[in-house]
């Protein structure tokens, strides 16, 4: 079972840990942001979410707060391998990015909306039942568009988008967590192993499916993730996609062949995009996709060494990826401008930049003494285990996709040769630097000492051995390939121009049009109606208060000289007659009644 019991004993040692969520220390933070100075708040940022890693590391196992909620029985937070490891990396790339927010010049209000987006993710990874999480889970999708919207501008539209999907998503996992409750009568995680299979496990799969980007699902990412702040869009790249793993794992604990195969896809359609962009955010978002495409195949795999290959690599990408948008917020800080095209030689202005994007580029590359190298090739030894070539294979080609990206973004903005004089770029600010090589560091000590992240990872990781000859091998084989993959196709790369379509090309106009089409058949389906409705009425009520054109209408059917003779005066009966139709009005009722 993947999870532990929500009703395990908790430890009497540590009251203190077992009545205090870590969710709700955080949102008490952003609550009291706005109203702080800049200095005062964004320091109280960092020692709340610090404090977050720290009490996720040391709180004992089975430590749980049963409580009422909405009348059901549910689990504010619950602490098993999966949670743990979850809690201690969300709080410490938080600590690092509100840092980086300070430094950078963040509003308190935007931190504020950041700190929500922290805290509502750590409710929703530390709940122990499905009523709580998807609670926390919407509440995510809320502090997250806020965030996206504060910036104002074009991330106003890519916001409402963005809210859109996360509407349509949440409400897929939550009809499915409905269902659960109807099939196994609670919705505590120790009721049943995962979501029940069939139509549940359908919708939870699409639900989910949308926050991790699933292909065809996928194009808010690319669309939202450039627009805001450079600030928040670390914060962004970080929550979002990674609680979606953690809910793709509780909902599958036992894995699935068709999400094995749906994550090989968002790996390799995810590289594939991020090859063809120049925008830098947007080259990133695209591999967000492609990374969690890592997640998502370890989590369908669903062996022990994939499982913790799965969640390794989430805590690895988070370092990573975070890092990589930290240095691209430093270029567009400095510089103004995010079009790779345009940059060149920034090596030399910005040093320190250039150094932790190095770290984190050969890490996301997943070359060998970097911490990608390890989570990946875990996941990518569970597939050769189980004899999943398609998955293995696949997974191997993205490696060398990830290579090309890399090398692109790193010769174009950093090493590249340009006639463009940097000189009088301000370096990036003391805190900014401070944070990403701090997040760095971290990507060279899981690295090289692996053991440090495997006593954290659920699954297992006995069988993670990442300095075989083969698997170093490997490693260096992808890179090379990579090299050699950029070299051929530098030039047909350089003639790209603008963002390339993608899905989104098709389904927004099909979304408008059909959209139209549906709401202009049922206005004319309604007026059709209407006006068909209405036109009986009148005739009706025109034929009892004057019956005589309609009776002579009727009787010239019959006899033309019969119709002649209606008229008014023409339809008096004797008292016999009528007492005779009142009888027979009243029988046929009767018998309709008894019928």
């Amino acid at each position: 079972m993947l999870v532990e019991s929500a009703s395990a004993s908790p430890s009497v040692s540590w009251p203190v840990l077992r009545m205090l969520p870590p969710a709700f220390v955080v949102l008490a933070v952003a609550l009291l942001m706005p109203v702080l100075s800049r200095r005062l708040g964004h320091g109280l940022g960092v020692v709340a979410t610090g404090s977050v890693a720290v009490w996720s590391y040391v709180v004992p196992a089975g430590t749980y707060l049963p409580v009422t909620f909405l009348g059901f029985d549910a689990v504010l937070f619950n602490v098993d391998a999966f949670s743990r490891l979850m809690g201690i990396i969300f709080g410490l790339i938080a600590c690092a990015a509100v840092l980086y927010s300070y430094s950078s010049a963040a509003s308190n209000t935007q931190t504020a909306y950041a700190l929500g987006y922290v805290g509502t993710s750590l409710g929703a990874v530390f709940a122990g039942d499905w009523l709580t999480m998807i609670f926390f889970w919407e509440l995510m999708a809320v502090t997250s568009t806020l965030l996206v919207w504060d910036y104002g501008g074009e991330a106003v539209r890519a916001g409402f988008r963005y809210a859109i999907y996360h509407a349509l998503g949440g409400s897929l996992f939550m009809a499915a967590i409905v269902w659960q409750y109807v099939e196994v009568g609670s919705f505590l995680f120790s009721a049943a192993e995962g979501i029940v299979p069939g139509i549940p496990a359908a919708l939870a799969a699409v639900g989910i499916g949308v926050n991790v980007g699933f292909v065809g699902l996928h194009t808010w990412l690319p669309d939202t993730y450039p627009r805001p702040h450079v600030a928040a869009s670390v914060f962004l790249s970080v929550y979002t996609t990674k609680t979606g793993v953690y809910g793709m794992a509780r909902a599958f604990p036992d894995g699935h062949l068709l999400i094995a195969y749906m994550g090989a896809a968002m790996a390799m359609v995810g590289v594939i995009y991020a090859l063809l962009q120049n925008d830098m955010r947007r080259l990133l978002a695209y591999h967000i996709q492609s990374q969690v495409g890592y997640m998502v195949a370890g989590v369908g795999i669903g062996t022990a060494l994939a499982t913790a290959g799965a969640f390794a690599h989430v805590f690895n990408h988070i370092l990573y990826k975070a890092l990589l948008f930290m240095t691209a917020g430093v270029v567009v800080a400095r510089v103004d401008e995010e079009n790779l095209k345009y940059l060149g030689g920034l090596r030399s202005a910005l040093p320190l930049t250039a150094l932790a994007f190095t770290i984190a580029a050969l890490s996301i590359s997943g070359f060998p003494g970097f911490n990608g190298f390890v989570s990946k090739g875990m996941i990518t030894a569970a597939a050769h285990d189980e004899h999943l070539d398609g998955v293995y294979y696949i997974l191997l080609a993205a490696g060398v996709g990830t290579f090309m990206s890399f090398i692109k973004f790193g010769y174009y903005a950093f090493f590249r040769g340009t006639e463009r004089n940097w000189t009088t770029v301000e370096r990036a600010a003391n805190g900014q630097v401070v944070a990403m090589l701090g997040v760095a560091g971290l990507c060279v000590l899981f690295g090289l000492y692996p053991d440090a992240l495997f006593t954290i990872l659920p699954g297992d990781a006995h069988d993670a051995h990442p300095f075989t000859p083969g698997h170093i091998g490997e490693g260096l084989v992808l890179a090379l390939l990579g090299v050699v993959g950029f070299a051929l196709l530098k030039k047909p790369l350089s003639k790209i121009g603008g963002a390339v379509p993608d899905v989104d090309s098709l389904l927004n106009p099909a979304a408008f049009y059909g959209t139209r089409t549906l709401v202009r058949g049922v206005t004319d389906l309604f007026a059709a109606v209407d006006r068909v409705v209405a036109g009986g009425s009148y005739a009706v009520a025109g034929a009892v208060s004057n019956p005589y054109p309609v009776l002579r209408r009727t009787a010239s059917a019959f006899s033309r000289d019969g119709a002649d003779d209606i008229g008014p005066g023409s339809l008096r009966a004797t008292i016999a007659t009528s007492i005779l139709l009142v009888v027979l009005v009243l029988a046929a009722a009767l018998v309709g009644l008894l019928g």
